[in-house]
């Protein structure tokens, strides 16, 4: 965390971070996060390329339905749950 409080799910976990902290997601584990206040929260991911990719799909999609966006997981090997 680079900066303010950021919250993550990890499977049926969930922990809070805070600037100067880190938390690993295991490959595998279903995870999401989110900025739980109306600060700046600024954060540092670290991922493989094939995630990095699919990250940069989701962003170039003009449809977002779960369908197509399941499609896609499935394209890079992931789940969209």
């Amino acid at each position: 965390m680079l900066e303010g409080v950021l919250r993550i799910r990890r499977g049926e976990e969930e922990v809070e971070a805070r600037e100067g902290s880190a938390v690993l997601v295991p490959r595998g584990t279903s995870h999401t996060y989110w900025n739980p206040g109306e600060g700046r929260c600024r954060y540092l991911l670290i991922m493989t390329p094939k995630i990095y990719e699919l990250i940069q799909a989701i962003h170039a999609m003009t449809e977002r339905s779960r369908q197509k966006l399941g499609e896609l997981f499935r394209k890079y090997d992931s789940e969209l749950l």
